[in-house]
């Protein structure tokens, strides 16, 4: 039972509603689902699930680190604040995805983030939470996940300075 006085008591409720455990880009998560279906496919080292997916929970003053994959990654609003996904494709441009469920304000329920691309993402409203589900396919394997080096972003990246800079 997480016991935090300065949470949001719905992200409280949350938290230890879905028995989220911390995650190591930031945030918390529990695994939901993973196929019993495996594939081998070329560019992944061994098997994998066709799909898995889990809960993830991001605390006001939480984000989650640049990482990339080689897997696509679905995500999906649930409740909560909204929150910005920023995605930096291999070409260098950069794409700033409003989750949440105010579709009058461009934010939308769902976003395709594809293999390869540098990502991250943050509560909008830093006195809130947001609660989303990420589905992976072919599924998750931390053999399939790196944790950006920031300075080599920035490096890479220096039009993205100021949001890079924001994930330090």
């Amino acid at each position: 039972m997480v016991n935090m006085s300065n949470v949001n008591k719905d992200a409280t409720y949350w938290i230890d509603k879905l028995k989220l455990q911390e995650h190591p880009e930031g945030g918390y998560f529990i695994e939901t689902f993973r196929s019993r279906r495996i594939i081998n496919l070329n560019n992944y080292d061994g098997n994998r699930s066709t799909c898995t997916s889990i809960y993830y929970l991001l605390l006001g003053d939480q984000f989650s680190a640049f990482h990339r994959m080689i897997s696509d990654e679905i995500w999906h609003f649930y409740a909560g604040s909204s929150l910005t996904l920023y995605i930096i494709h291999s070409n260098g441009l950069l794409d700033e995805i409003r989750m949440g469920q105010n579709l009058d304000n461009n934010e939308i329920f769902q976003h395709v983030v594809e293999s390869g691309c540098w990502f991250a993402a943050i509560v909008n409203n830093p006195s809130s939470y947001s609660l989303l589900g990420c589905t992976v396919s072919p599924g998750f394997d931390y053999r399939d996940w790196e944790l950006a080096n920031i300075d080599v972003l920035l490096n890479i990246y220096p039009q993205h300075k100021s949001i890079i800079e924001k994930f330090r």
